[in-house]
């Protein structure tokens, strides 16, 4: 097995691994909603199920990276392939799981206000678009190589 092999792999387990960490936050803050909800007799708002959705975006961007680096094999060296496995993965985690904590935070508001669910969303997109911008900025890396 070359190095390449492990940053294939950590691409898409680093992402995964982020999106995971970053439900944490998310689920507890939907509970914690649909707890009031229920807790007031009220029917819980699907739009809180929307907020743990968004985390799980990075872990395709990790496959999708994880599709491209094996792509690469052959054609790009393995210290690279491992380098954009190894750092790419990270970035897609830590923003899963940032935009795990921002969503969260935008299911707690909601539950208080009942308003601003757009502006939540508009939050987590700032950070969905870090994650793309790894991800297609490491893509771009490899055909230039």
């Amino acid at each position: 097995m070359d190095v390449s092999q492990i940053g294939i792999a950590a691409a898409f387990a680093l992402a995964a691994a982020g999106t995971t960490a970053g439900y944490g936050p998310t689920g507890t803050a939907v509970m914690g909603a649909w707890k009031k909800s229920y807790a007031q007799n009220k029917t819980p708002s699907f739009l809180h199920f929307i907020f743990l959705g968004v985390p799980l975006s990075q872990t395709f961007y990790g496959l999708i990276l994880m599709i491209q680096l094996n792509a690469a094999v052959g054609v790009v060296e393995p210290g690279i392939i491992l380098g954009a496995g190894l750092f790419g993965g990270f970035g897609l985690g830590f923003s899963a799981y940032w935009q795990g904590v921002v969503a969260g935070a935008g299911a707690e508001a909601l539950s208080a206000t009942g308003k601003g669910f757009t502006n939540y969303i508009l939050v987590c997109g700032l950070v969905e678009a870090v994650a793309l911008f790894i991800m297609v900025f490491i893509v771009a890396i490899l055909l230039l190589v």
